[in-house]
């Protein structure tokens, strides 16, 4: 997941001599952006993110972002925002590798309904971005780093499509089934709402139906509250979604096996996460990395930050040490190149 921006200022016009609109893009000290397009199964052009380091000469290692679940550009215009803001752009500045980004359908220039789409017209997305990385004859594909933030880092390995890449990064992010993710969420929500002990467990036994029938029996919330009434007073979102998507989008994730999928990955992990993370826990977190290195032992690392939370900041402020330590374990994978 990831805070929304909805409050910032994401598709900010200029007006022109002309008298109309242009939209303000980014900008880097260290690096070119260049704009464009792929298109997913249902036809939607989907608005793409390539940055070239200034002065590269010949092929340069790529770092592939894969972002979070809510609908926020991977544009960054008015700078660091917030904390994924921050990891990314001073990724792009700070490491001389090229970079891709994508904003997923319905999401500032892209086309489609954000509201509306499935995960899996998001994963087709990303799967064309990833794969257009062969068009830019600046991009190295053998020295690919994969980025995945919060929701993105679950199934990032989806992305690649077997493609070999040098290494995977999940930040803030999950390695169980959805509804495990989602009882203990709403476990650690109740608590912090100041609930009662007893009302606590009231509410999750009632939660862990709840959740059986939205995600296993591919009911709608709306649904599942028609037929019981009596949990009315704990459904706290849409009646035909969650956090700003639709019901179908949770059930696909539900259906992903993430113990499979990260038990194949055959790249160097990294798994950051913080101990203030409120969204995602550090359960969530160490699936991962346990996955991984259960099946090949010592190719998983974790990078755990005491107090930071979802997006990388510690008492609000972005934590300075995490990008350099990111970089140097990014250069450990692609080596001299």
């Amino acid at each position: 997941m990831r805070v929304l921006r909805s409050e910032l200022v994401l598709l900010v016009v200029i007006t022109t001599a002309l008298g109309q609109t242009a939209m303000k893009h980014e900008q880097f000290r260290n690096a070119e952006v260049l704009f464009d397009w792929v298109t997913n199964g249902k036809g939607e052009k989907l608005r793409t993110f390539v940055t070239r380091p200034r002065n590269a000469a010949g092929k340069v290692p790529v770092i592939f972002f894969v972002g979070w679940l809510s609908c926020d550009s991977m544009e960054y215009p008015d700078g660091e925002t917030d904390g994924f803001g921050a990891l990314m752009r001073r990724l792009i500045d700070q490491s001389g590798y090229a970079t891709v980004r994508m904003d997923k359908p319905g999401v500032s220039e892209s086309q489609g309904t954000c509201a509306k789409a499935d995960f899996q017209s998001e994963l087709e997305g990303w799967r064309a971005a990833f794969a257009a990385l062969n068009k830019y004859e600046f991009i190295d594909t053998s020295c690919i780093i994969v980025l995945g933030m919060s929701n993105g880092g679950g199934f990032a390995p989806l992305v690649t499509e077997g493609q070999p890449v040098r290494g995977y990064i999940a930040a803030s992010s999950w390695g169980r089934t959805w509804y495990e993710h989602m009882i203990e969420n709403e476990r650690r929500r109740l608590t912090a709402a100041g609930k009662s002990p007893g009302e606590i467990n009231d509410s999750v036994k009632a939660f862990v139906q709840f959740y059986d029938l939205y995600l296993h029996q591919k009911m709608r919330p709306r649904q599942v509250l028609d037929q019981h009434p009596e949990w009315n007073s704990l459904w706290y979102d849409a009646p035909d979604g969650q956090y700003g998507r639709p019901a179908a989008f949770y059930q696909q994730l539900e259906a992903l096996n993430l113990g499979q999928l990260w038990q194949n990955v055959q790249a160097p992990v990294l798994v950051v996460y913080g101990t203030g993370d409120r969204i995602m826990s550090r359960a969530d977190s160490d699936a991962i990395g346990e996955t991984v290195n259960r099946t090949h032992p010592g190719m998983a690392r974790n990078y755990v930050v005491d107090g930071m939370d979802h997006e990388f900041e510690v008492d609000n402020k972005f934590y300075d040490p995490l990008v350099p330590a990111i970089l140097l374990w990014m250069k450990e994978q692609i080596g001299s190149n």
